[in-house]
């Protein structure tokens, strides 16, 4: 059976001497036995526990963890459960960490489109990126909603042209102009909009905003702090604020 010098033991899994001697002093690893010199020899099972210990170090496990773990009857199961905690945290960690990246980037592009920017257009441009978030759920719900209405319009359509059966139609009809009402109040009620000349955040009245010009991302309105008309761009307003 191979023995292994302190050296030899180190350079196999790429820690340094003082660091095999460390986890000695703590007592997670121990050498097998001593030379008749006095040096510390380790066995393949002391190489073994060593790479374990090196895995856990690298998943961040503290030292103090690692000694209570190879104590136990089986550490197998709890390594086990604390890799899996580990992975769990860590992507949790870079999910974070991507969501900043991607809030950077977009604040990079935006700014490279300006020709000129302030303080105040960055301030406008971090109320745009957190509000994405809110928005995209809002759409997909409406998206979710709409998808019946549509159905039964296209039931409806068919029905007319392939059997001359207009009733579905006409139940159609306020069906959809119920779900247009509510949909709209929904929509309009969860929505602001920034104005690009005093970069308020303001409220547009119902009506104003509904036959307004507009984009995905901007109506043409009237800025209720500066007078301003033009394009301003949509943000989330909240909970029904």
């Amino acid at each position: 059976m191979s023995k292994y010098t302190t050296g030899e033991l180190a350079r196999l899994c790429g820690v340094t001497v003082r660091t095999v001697q460390y986890y000695d002093t703590r007592g997670i690893l121990t050498p097998s036995e001593l030379s008749e010199g006095g040096r510390r020899l380790y066995s393949e099972d002391d190489l073994k526990r060593l790479k374990v210990i090196c895995f856990l170090r690298d998943v961040d496990i503290p030292i103090n963890a690692i000694s209570q773990i190879l104590l136990e009857e089986h550490p197998e199961k709890v390594i086990s459960l604390l890799i899996e905690q580990q992975e769990n945290a860590l992507s949790e960690e870079i999910a974070k960490k991507q969501e900043k990246l991607e809030k950077l980037r977009e604040l990079k592009n935006g700014l490279k489109a300006q020709r000129t920017f302030s303080l105040e257009s960055i301030g406008d441009m971090a109320v745009i990126m957190e509000s994405k978030k809110n928005l995209r759920r809002m759409h997909r719900m409406m998206i979710l909603t709409g998808l019946p209405v549509a159905a039964l319009q296209w039931f409806a359509v068919i029905c007319w042209i392939v059997s001359g059966t207009w009733w579905p139609f006409a139940v159609w009809v306020p069906v959809a102009a119920s779900w247009g009402t509510l949909i709209s109040r929904y929509y309009f009620n969860h929505v602001k909009y920034i104005c690009p000349e005093c970069h308020e955040v303001f409220k547009p009245t119902l009506r104003e905003a509904f036959w307004a010009n507009h984009t995905p991302t901007a109506r043409k309105l009237t800025c209720s702090a500066c007078g301003h008309k033009g394009f301003c761009v949509e943000v989330w307003g909240g909970e029904g604020q």
